[in-house]
C-alpha cells in the first residue's frame, strides 16, 4: 500500500478529533478505528449516558456517507429497519422492500440495545452484519455497510439466536461513566458541532486490500494457538472463526503501519476481541500478557539472540573445571601426556576465541539496545502508531536488555578465572 502514510495520517489525526470530544476513551477510539479499517463489527455494552450513540455518530461524521441509526425494542418492525414494502412491487406479487434511507442501504449505521431485536428482523440482521447482503424478496441485495456499531445495557440472555448475533462482533468494549476529576474539569469545555469528513471508506478498503497480501508468519500462528490454549487451559471456549477473525485482525494492524508481515505489536488490542462476558477482560489480558510476553522475547531474540548467546556460555561452564584443572597442572608442572597437552591447548584456544567473539557479538547488540532505550516508546509506536501507552511495554525490553547483560557478566568473568585478565578491547557500561 503506497499511500499508507497519507491513511495513517488522516487515522491520526481522526484519534485526535474523537479524543478531544470524547474524554477517557483513548483505548476505544483506536479499537474503533481498527475495526473500521478491517470492516468488523463494534460492540458496547454499558450504562445510558456514557454517550456511546454520540461517539458512533461522531465517527460517521468523519467518513461522510449515507448514517442510520436506531434503538431497538422488542415491538421493533422489519419495515423500521429494512424499509417499507414497495406497493407497486407488490401489485405486480413482487414482494419487495425500499431499502434507501434504512439499513440495507447505510455506509454506517449505530444499532442502540440491539439484543432487543426480536426473531422478526434477527434472520436479516445476521446477514447484513455477516455477509454484507440483505435478501430482499427474491434478490439478494448487496449492503454498503463499511461499518456498525452496537450497544447494550445488558448481554444477551440464553438464546440462540441472540448468541448468534452477539458472536458476530469481534470488537466488544465495556464502556463505563468518567473517573477522573480532571475529566469532569473538561466535560463542560469539549468542542461541539459536527466534524468534516477525513477519511473515505475507500481508504479502509486499501488497507484491506493490502492486508490481504500480509504474511501471518509461523510464530505469530503459533502465538495464536498458544493463546487458543490457554483460553482452554482456563475452561474459556473460542471458536475457530473466532481465531481466524483475530488473525486477520493483526494483518489489518500490519497494513495499517505500512509492513507486509504480521509482528507482536499487531495483537495489543486482542483482548477486547476474546471475552464474552466484561468481568472476563481482567482474565483475558492476563492470559494474553503471558502469551503476549513468550512472542515478544521470541521476536526480540531475532535482534538480540539471547538463547544462542546462553548456549556458549553454558558450553564452557561446563568444560570450566577441566580448563582449570588443565592451567593448574601447566602451572605446578604436573605430568599430562603430550596427546593430552595437545587436545587441552585445542580446547583452551578454542574457549578463548570463542568467549571473545561471543561477548564482542553480545556486547555490540546491548549498545544498540541501549541505543533504542533512550526512546523505546518512540520504537513502539513507529512499530504500531495506534498502540496507547507505550511506556507501559518499554519495561518489558529493559527485561530482555538486563537478561543479555547477565550472559555477558557470565562470559567475561569466566575469561577472567580461565586466562586471568579481562576480555581484550572490551568495555561495556552496566550502570545505564
Amino acid at each position: 500500500m503506497n499511500n499508507y502514510h497519507a491513511i495513517q495520517d488522516k487515522i491520526v489525526r481522526s484519534v485526535q478529533l474523537l479524543e478531544e470530544r470524547f474524554l477517557e476513551r483513548e483505548e476505544l477510539i483506536r479499537l474503533i478505528m481498527l475495526g473500521a479499517a478491517a470492516g468488523e463489527n463494534v460492540l458496547l455494552v454499558g450504562p445510558p449516558g456514557t454517550a456511546k450513540s454520540q461517539l458512533a455518530r461522531t465517527v460517521a461524521q468523519l467518513f461522510g456517507g449515507h448514517w442510520f441509526e436506531y434503538l431497538l425494542t422488542r415491538f421493533t418492525t422489519p419495515e423500521e429497519l429494512f424499509g417499507p414494502v414497495s406497493l407497486q412491487q407488490l401489485k405486480q406479487d413482487h414482494y419487495v422492500r425500499q431499502t434507501d434511507g434504512f439499513l440495507p442501504g447505510a455506509s454506517f449505521a449505530f444499532l442502540d440495545e440491539i439484543f432487543k431485536a426480536n426473531s422478526a428482523i434477527l434472520n436479516a440482521l445476521l446477514s447484513i452484519l455477516n455477509e454484507r447482503v440483505f435478501y430482499n424478496g427474491r434478490d439478494k441485495q448487496p449492503v454498503p455497510l463499511a461499518f456498525l456499531m452496537a450497544a447494550s445495557n445488558e448481554l444477551p440472555e440464553e438464546n440462540e439466536q441472540l448468541e448468534a448475533l452477539y458472536d458476530r462482533f469481534l470488537l466488544r468494549y465495556e464502556v463505563g461513566y468518567l473517573r477522573h476529576m480532571s475529566s469532569y474539569e473538561k466535560l463542560f469545555q469539549l468542542p461541539e458541532g459536527a466534524l468534516s469528513p477525513l477519511l473515505a471508506v475507500s481508504d479502509m478498503e486499501n488497507i484491506r486490500e493490502a492486508a490481504s497480501r500480509v504474511m501471518l508468519h509461523e510464530g505469530m500462528v503459533y502465538m495464536l494457538f498458544q493463546l487458543k490454549t490457554a483460553l482452554e487451559a482456563k475452561d474459556y471456549a473460542c471458536s475457530d472463526r473466532r481465531l481466524k477473525k483475530i488473525g486477520d485482525m493483526w494483518r489489518i494492524s500490519a497494513a495499517m503501519n505500512g509492513r507486509d508481515a504480521v509482528n507482536v505489536w499487531d495483537t495489543v488490542f486482542t483482548p477486547h476481541m476474546l471475552w464474552d462476558y466484561p468481568e472476563d477482560l481482567g482474565t483475558m489480558k492476563e492470559l494474553f500478557n503471558t502469551v503476549f510476553q513468550d512472542a515478544l522475547k521470541k521476536e526480540a531474540q531475532r535482534e538480540l539472540p539471547l538463547g544462542a548467546y546462553n548456549l556458549v556460555a553454558a558450553k564452557w561452564l561446563e568444560k570450566e573445571d577441566e580448563l582449570h584443572a588443565f592451567q593448574f597442572k601447566k602451572e605446578v608442572g604436573g605430568k599430562l601426556n603430550p596427546e593430552a597437552i595437545e587436545q587441552m591447548k585445542r580446547l583452551t584456544e578454542e574457549c578463548r576465541e570463542e568467549l571473545e567473539e561471543t561477548a564482542r557479538k553480545l556486547r555490540g547488540k546491548l549498545v544498540i539496545w541501549q541505543q533504542r532505550e533512550t526512546d523505546l516508546p518512540g520504537y513502539i509506536r513507529n512499530q504500531n502508531f495506534l498502540v496507547l501507552h507505550a511506556e507501559q511495554y518499554a519495561v518489558k525490553y529493559t527485561h530482555l536488555r538486563i537478561e543479555g547483560e547477565r550472559i555477558l557478566q557470565t562470559l567475561q568473568g569466566l575469561y577472567r578465572t580461565l586466562f586471568d585478565r579481562d576480555i581484550p578491547g572490551l568495555h561495556y557500561d552496566y550502570t545505564l
